[in-house]
């Protein structure tokens, strides 16, 4: 849960599952699966939301263009982060594949390291919580609960994937012309 936490896709959905089913047979505590997912998440995310403050910001505005980020995109998203932070970090705990990566926005948004935690753990306890009732309450049923927890994963996944798209075809499109004047 800390690697997946910090940025290296890990899959916390068989991870969390698994512990519920290991629960189930007895050779787990149910209540500490949740509370070491939990924690796991918050350590991993404190090392990427590190890693966003101290160096992300810099990286953006000197590799950003590569990906067609500007320093404009940069500040109005840190501006968006400013206003709604809070909340970003704890849905998008809840959202596979959101939840791996949400801890970089934070860092170089700078947001408060304590709040940053909060809601980090806020977000990670339902998460968690749901994934090891779901392996405890399938027990035998373990592969058929993983299959349609990762689907829903590859969903959110293809939905980043159509979000990018649109907005690389937004930035193509809103490029000023570079038709010379000296004809």
């Amino acid at each position: 849960m800390v690697a997946e936490s910090a940025c290296i896709p890990v899959p916390s959905e068989l991870i969390m599952t698994f512990g519920g089913v290991l629960a189930a047979t007895g050779k787990l505590n149910l209540a500490l699966v949740v509370v070491m997912g939990a924690v796991g998440n918050v350590i991993g995310a404190y090392i990427a939301w590190a890693v966003g403050r101290t160096g992300g910001r810099a990286l953006v505005l000197r590799y950003g263009k590569y990906i067609f980020l500007r320093a404009h995109d940069l500040e109005r998203a840190e501006k968006w982060f400013a206003k709604r932070g809070q909340a970003a970090v704890f849905f998008g705990r809840l959202l596979p594949v959101v939840r791996t990566f949400i801890s970089l926005p934070a860092g170089v948004a700078e947001m408060e390291p304590v709040r940053f935690g909060i809601y980090t753990l806020l977000g990670s306890v339902p998460f968690v919580g749901i994934l090891a009732g779901l392996g405890y309450a399938a027990e035998s049923n373990y592969n058929s609960i993983v299959k349609y927890v990762q689907d829903f994963g590859y969903l959110i996944g293809f939905v980043i994937l159509i979000a990018i798209f649109v907005f690389l075809y937004r930035r193509f499109q809103n490029k000023p012309s570079q038709i010379s004047d000296s004809v």
